[in-house]
């Protein structure tokens, strides 16, 4: 096991300069803008895989992957197991992320990896219950015997298209030393995503919605981080997809879910990941680069497709304006982990394996699309992608017309209701499937959120069927008490840094009264 594995680097980075994985974690966004990540990843041999970790529990091979990317002089053991879990203890399922199998028949291998069984029904929660325990243990550990006055506090900023905010909310809430502020859209994410943030009662949560896009809210993040000054006052934190520990918790469902696929023996598997930041798929590809023997990874988009296009084109470029679709988690114009996966491509393909050249290739090209909203890559680098990468564009109505298919169609179990964003994935696996003829392939399509939450795009495509009823059907009691509790959220009149500034000090006094 390579040692620098364990350290990371900025994506932008021309220095040599590396951080821990604590410094990573906590720091979320580097200083220059760029991603954390390890510039080295460390490989696991077949024998391992398919005579040992074949056999595991997810949180075992939690544990085993963890462990290749954190010294055991920073976390022990003993400390990761305890972290591992407690992270997943709170799942409604024993397998964490369960498997449903071959959902139309045995002849096209069609598996939906059910991400949502968390305590916020969204795949986030596999990422952000880790990382809330982590931010605990790491601010415990540091103010153990420290007085109150020179305690280490953090201050975690996010924003949200949907389902981060709530994650991240459950994996913080009431978490000591830990403040947490979430941006979402106002009016653009469904009404349980915002019921489940806003009735969270807990002292160290606020809410703040924005008059604008989920961009306008990740670009005040970026800024936020971005203020040195702020972020020293406050010790700001960060949770979206762009924090390296939410990527590495996300790693073991794609081995799990692999191993249960085939029987915990080689075969062949293609994973499609309905894809908006990349942070989900971006976890497949370290998955792929550690040695587990993917065939593809097919990044499936809605409308908002600058993934899609870029692979077809070379250009990233950010479109005039977000489309307003059925899969709102997805609505994005640019996607913030896609700058890891260029780097490593930068790395190998234009840098000659130089990772302080591959920084300065990656940091010139971000330059490129905030002075002109796009920049180009050459060839070498598109062909690179698509050894690991195929793409699929999926409109709102064909998302609809995929889940009263799969309704009609699933046989494992009868009447299978998914929810939007997985069904942009389920549309695009299809015609894959379509395309390779191949029934030896296994295809595991990545089931995002529990259908419950988005229930007008749900009942707009099963309305029509006899006997379905959201209610009955599809709605968690758990879920359904939301509506009847009392809410509390901060608005914020317009996408503008100082006033999210302004709100956040205003409510951090009151944290603190």
């Amino acid at each position: 096991m390579a040692s620098s594995s364990q350290v990371y680097r900025s994506t932008r980075s021309s220095s040599k300069d590396t951080k821990s994985f604590e410094e990573a974690v906590i720091q979320g966004l580097a200083s220059d803008g760029g991603l954390f990540i390890p510039p080295v990843i460390p490989q696991v041999s077949k024998d391992t895989l398919f005579n040992k970790w074949s056999k595991l529990s997810f949180q075992e091979l939690a544990f085993e992957i963890m462990r290749l990317y954190i010294s055991s002089s920073e976390i022990s053991d003993s400390e990761l197991k305890v972290l591992v879990e407690n992270s997943y203890s709170t799942f409604r399922s024993s397998e964490v992320t369960p498997l449903a199998k071959n959902i139309t028949g045995n002849k096209e291998n069609l598996h939906v990896l059910e991400l949502f069984h968390g305590p916020t029904y969204a795949f986030k929660d596999v990422a952000l219950q880790f990382v809330g325990n982590l931010f605990e243990f790491f601010l415990q550990r540091h103010n153990s015997n420290l007085p109150e006055s020179e305690k280490k506090k953090l201050t975690v900023v996010g924003a949200t298209s949907g389902d981060t905010g709530s994650a991240a909310i459950y994996g913080l809430r009431g978490k000591k030393d830990v403040s947490v502020f979430i941006l979402y859209p106002t009016g653009r994410i469904s009404p349980i995503q915002e019921e489940q943030m806003t009735t969270v009662e807990d002292k160290n949560v606020q809410t703040l919605s924005v008059k604008g896009t989920f961009d306008n809210c990740q670009d005040i993040v970026k800024a936020i981080f971005g203020d040195k000054e702020f972020n020293e006052r406050h010790n700001v934190g960060a949770v979206n997809s762009i924090n390296w520990a939410r990527i590495l918790a996300q790693i073991t469902y794609y081995f799990y879910s692999y191993f249960k696929a085939t029987g915990g023996v080689e075969g062949k598997v293609k994973f499609v990941v309905p894809s908006g930041n990349f942070g989900d798929i971006l976890a497949g590809y370290f998955a792929k680069q550690m040695g587990l023997p993917v065939e593809k990874l097919v990044i499936a988009t809605n409308e908002n497709d600058i993934l899609d296009r870029f692979l077809k084109t070379g250009y990233y470029e950010r479109s005039d304006k977000v489309a307003a679709t059925l899969s709102p988690a997805m609505d994005i114009l640019i996607s913030s982990n896609f700058e890891r996966l260029l780097w490593f491509l930068a790395r190998e393909y234009e840098a000659n394996n130089d990772d302080i050249k591959a920084g300065s290739i990656v940091n010139n090209w971000f330059q490129q699309l905030r002075e002109q909203g796009k920049f180009q890559v050459d060839n070498k680098i598109i062909d690179g992608a698509r050894k690991d990468f195929d793409s699929e564009r999926v409109s709102n109505e064909e998302t609809t017309k995929t889940i009263a298919e799969i309704y009609e169609r699933s046989t494992n179990p009868s009447k299978y209701i998914i929810d939007p964003h997985t069904s942009v994935g389920i549309c695009a696996a299809e015609r894959i499937i379509a395309k390779d003829k191949d029934n030896t392939i296994h295809y595991i399509s990545l089931s995002t959120a529990h259908p419950a939450k988005f229930a007008d795009a749900v009942n707009e495509s099963l309305g029509k069927f006899s006997g379905y009823s959201f209610e009955k059907d599809v709605l968690p009691l758990e879920l359904k008490k939301l509506s009847t509790l009392p809410k509390r959220l901060k608005f914020v009149e317009r996408a503008d840094v100082e006033l999210v500034k302004a709100s956040i000090e205003e409510e951090l006094t009151k944290m603190k009264l």
